[in-house]
């Protein structure tokens, strides 16, 4: 019975050696081959339109490939260009508009430090020099000190962002450098797709073949689900927004849907980024219907999109609605905004894993047979 309990034991310590090695292997490797990694990723994504062209239009594989980068590459660009120009118009009004806005604000200030803080003001000198002198000296040491911290604190933020600056500009012929290594590797990679599959099926023992098979099916299904989840939830976003816009009669409501659409990436922060300052502005130059117009759009959105996201991913990704809601939650709290994005990756990874049968072959193999 010992024996047996203690094979068991060394099975298991060998299955959390291999997987811990094989992170830090991964983490360590990924350091120096994440072009190729990129590529790996890319050619997995676009192989379904490869296979389109070479075997419904009679392309040749490499032909195939090409034009399908070359499709995505100017789908980009076209898609970067109009949002370009739409931005390029939307900026054009806005220098227009807001040097009136800004003279509007300034006014505003102006008025309000006239009215509020000169009083104010006045009223604490006044109660400041009726105290007596320890208390002045007190206070005094006080906002100093106060006054020491924030020149420090500002001074410590422009010394980083200025010595950041060059590693910033280093960064540029680095990423170009990657990016055609990347576009090389993932024409390469995906050409000779089939080829390496085989490779991989001669090198992997039947059980882990099947398993990996499945695995990877699995993942493919949730991963183009989790993108085209991610899609859905910001085209709901842009839609909601432009109606609203257009109800307001907001001026370039297209241009600025468009931009808080993207900006709804952006986990956590989301659409906040524009409408709250934006609602901030209406009050402060006394456009309180409009305020509360977007106030409104922006409190719809944020709940249409908690509603709408632990639904449309699940239902995308075949997942319970609440594991997904749980995953989203849990993912923030451990990692941050990321979190929103590695949380319900992982699920769907564990969820692939488990429906290939991978933990139930571990476990066979760590209780091993009967006797052992």
């Amino acid at each position: 019975m010992e024996k047996k309990y203690l094979y068991r034991t060394l099975r298991f310590l060998l299955v959390i050696t291999i997987v811990v090695l094989a992170f830090i292997s991964f983490y360590y490797l990924s350091k120096v081959t994440y072009p190729f990694l990129i590529a790996l990723v890319i050619a997995f994504f676009i192989n379904p339109i490869v296979n389109i062209f070479e075997k419904k239009l009679r392309i040749p594989r490499g032909l195939a490939v090409f034009v399908a980068l070359i499709s995505i590459f100017a789908f980009c660009a076209g898609l970067i260009t109009l949002l370009v120009a739409e931005i390029v118009s939307g900026a054009n009004y806005l220098a227009r508009v807001v040097p009136e806005h800004l003279d509007t604000l300034i006014s505003y200030i102006e008025k309000f430090i006239t009215a509020q803080i000169i009083p104010l003001y006045n009223q604490l000198t006044s109660m400041f020099n009726q105290l007596e002198d320890g208390q002045q000296n007190t206070i005094i040491t006080n906002i100093e000190n106060v006054g020491t911290t924030i020149g420090s604190t500002v001074g410590s933020f422009l010394q980083n962002l200025f010595g950041n600056i060059p590693m910033i500009l280093s960064w540029f012929p680095n990423a170009a450098t990657v990016l055609i290594f990347s576009f090389l590797a993932t024409f390469f990679i995906s050409k000779d797709w089939e080829r390496l599959s085989r490779i991989g099926s001669k090198v992997l023992p039947e059980k882990a073949k099947s398993s990996g098979k499945t695995v990877f099916i699995d993942l493919q299904k949730a991963l183009f689900g989790f993108l085209k989840a991610q899609l859905t939830l910001i085209s709901i976003t842009t839609v909601i927004i432009l109606i609203g816009l257009l109800v307001l009669r907001v001026d370039y409501a297209i241009t600025i849907a468009l931009i808080t659409g993207i900006v709804d990436i952006i986990p956590y922060l989301g659409t906040g980024a524009v409408f709250v300052p934006w609602i901030i502005y209406e009050v402060i130059t006394g456009e309180m219907g409009l305020a509360i117009g977007l106030g409104v759009l922006y409190l719809l959105v944020i709940v249409q999109r908690q509603i709408m996201e632990p639904k449309i991913l699940s239902s995308n990704i075949g997942l319970d609605p609440l594991a997904t809601l749980i995953a989203l939650f849990v993912g923030f709290k451990l990692i941050g905004f990321l979190g929103l994005i590695v949380g319900p990756v992982t699920l769907v990874i564990l969820s692939t894993l488990y429906r290939a049968n991978v933990f139930h072959d571990l476990w066979a193999f760590i209780k091993g047979k009967e006797g052992q």
